[in-house]
């Protein structure tokens, strides 16, 4: 009896030691502030963090990466990557770094610790005025652009799967919600959330993107429509992809525009006032994609096959 006394003793002494353990580590993990991830290297023997050498490339980095977007001033791609993709609760995701080449610049930017971070699972991103933008599970979420640190988390109530997302100069931010109900809203930089457009001829909204003239375009999952609404969410214009299914949308200062079909692995090219043509096709899950203005190409994630596609135009 009293050996076993000790033993209980003993393990309820060290249960306590135990949690008062990892108590200090949520404390002290809640007390340290965000830091973004850096570009690959390694410690070496003496200690030191060595960036990797200029002869060696790595390729890949990505967990289920839905979009894209483009950081001119670094010459670089941001990958949205949406981790495990479970209830939504995780809090996992993470935003890679990539080279125009595809080799790999930061596996995690956003997201290499969770401290000060919420990001679930982020789908559409865009970059705006020196800030990257994302929809996540409900939320518009915003990150400085040089330092990757959180600036806002902004709820959409009544939202169900927010989607694509496009922001205009005076930051606000257009995001499809594709499931029930599908529309479009509209978000202020004073963080103020309204209906922009719903209904016809929205059928399971995607991509969105604002073209040259500061319009909202628009692409659709169930059909190949291409709908440009004025900021008073009027349709001015209808054009059509080649292929039905799509995600991406880009718009080229020209005026051209290129969509990703998802369902079909296509890209159409839509000149101005011309039919839309297929300028690639077979690639799979081709999902909400970006155009690196600096090597003229389109970079298209492809979801569960953890890669991104390059197309030079």
């Amino acid at each position: 009896m009293m050996t076993t006394s000790i033993k209980s003793a003993r393990s309820l002494l060290f249960g306590l030691a135990v949690a008062s353990g990892l108590l200090a580590s949520v404390a002290q993990v809640t007390a340290q502030e965000f830091r973004a991830g850096e570009p690959i290297g390694a410690v070496n023997e003496a200690g030191v963090r060595v960036p990797m050498s200029a002869n060696v490339k790595v390729y890949g980095s990505f967990h289920f990466s839905e979009s894209c977007t483009f950081d001119a001033e670094r010459n670089l791609i941001l990958a949205m990557n949406n981790g495990e993709r479970g209830d939504g609760t995780e809090n996992d995701g993470f935003v890679s770094l990539i080279n125009p080449d595809g080799s790999v610049h930061t596996p995690k930017w956003i997201g290499v610790t969770r401290d000060g971070l919420e990001l679930h699972h982020p789908l559409g991103s865009a970059v705006r005025n020196g800030v990257l933008y994302t929809v996540d599970v409900g939320y518009v979420r915003s990150f400085d652009l040089a330092t990757g640190q959180p600036l806002k988390s902004v709820a959409v109530p009544g939202s169900t799967i927010l989607n694509g997302i496009a922001v205009t100069d005076d930051g606000s931010v257009y995001a499809s919600n594709t499931r029930n109900p599908e529309l479009i809203y509209k978000i202020t930089a004073d963080d103020e959330v309204s209906v922009f457009a719903e209904g016809a001829p929205l059928n399971v909204p995607n991509g969105v993107a604002i073209d040259t003239d500061g319009n909202v375009v628009v692409v659709n999952i169930d059909d190949n429509a291409v709908i440009t609404y004025n900021l008073d969410g009027e349709v001015v214009k209808t054009e059509y992809a080649a292929e039905g299914g799509n995600d991406g949308v880009v718009i080229l200062p020209d005026g051209t525009k290129y969509v990703s079909s998802v369902r079909f692995g296509s890209v159409s090219e839509i000149k101005p006032g011309e039919e839309a043509t297929i300028i690639a096709s077979g690639i799979p899950s081709a999902a909400s994609m970006c155009y690196d203005s600096v090597q003229h190409q389109l970079v298209i994630p492809m979801n569960p096959n953890y890669s991104l596609a390059f197309i030079p135009l």
